[in-house]
């Protein structure tokens, strides 16, 4: 039996400008799925971030807002789902019971997101826990988790591992909101802690992931504690 690895990918990999890079992608994954079995989750991006702001200024609750984003992240997943032709279950999950059944297929399976209140992150570490996956790969815009945000400060230190205590008062004060997830979220920390799922947070680069894939140290790694 082909081991599970679950990657979360951010938005931007499905953005407009990006449509070579969806197929380089897809043909990837092709590959590496006669190895491995890949789970991939689909993040809402930019064209979410759009959505929910128009939404917002429109009145509309954060239970709704969240609820446009995973329309979008379910688009996302069918454009690579459509690159990936039968290769592939032929629709994104919209349960984790469904998102079992589709695994148990043998094919790559494409998710978005699943539940209000809860981030793409949170549906991978989820869906990673239900299918026993050996390994949850979130792959991001950013190398791996820093002590400060790359993108604003250039001195930003990148952890190598980072113990699971450290890494939640690290995100204690990340924004909770809809479109607002970014690198991981509190519920997708403890999914990981309570199943002591091996996750990695890596560059969304397809060099980089394979490397993650194999074994090999890049980005950086989640400790959890053996208790």
């Amino acid at each position: 039996m082909k081991k599970k690895i679950v990657i979360k990918f951010s938005g931007k990999v499905f953005a407009m400008e990006n449509v070579k890079l969806l197929k380089d992608y897809a043909r990837f994954l092709v590959k590496i799925s006669k190895t491995y079995q890949p789970i991939i989750v689909a993040g809402g991006g930019k064209i979410a971030r759009h959505y929910i702001t128009h939404a917002r200024s429109s009145g509309a609750d954060e239970s709704t807002l969240d609820e446009l984003g995973i329309e979008i992240s379910r688009l996302n997943a069918k454009l690579l789902i459509y690159a990936l032709k039968d290769k592939a279950y032929p629709h994104p999950p919209t349960t984790l019971r469904e998102a079992k059944h589709a695994v148990d297929s043998g094919l790559i399976v494409v998710a978005g997101g699943l539940h209000p209140g809860q981030s793409t992150n949170g549906t991978a570490a989820l869906i990673a826990e239900k299918t026993n996956a050996t390994q949850f790969l979130n792959a991001t815009d950013v190398s791996g988790i820093y002590d400060s945000d790359p993108n604003k400060n250039s001195k930003a230190k990148l952890f190598k591992t980072i113990e699971m205590k450290n890494l939640k008062k690290l995100l204690i004060h990340e924004d909770s909101v809809a479109g607002g997830y970014d690198l991981m979220d509190i519920v997708a920390l403890k999914i990981i802690e309570r199943s002591k799922i091996k996750t990695r947070v890596i560059k969304s680069d397809i060099k980089t992931l394979e490397k993650a894939i194999k074994g090999g140290t890049v980005g950086t790694e989640i400790l959890i504690s053996k208790k």
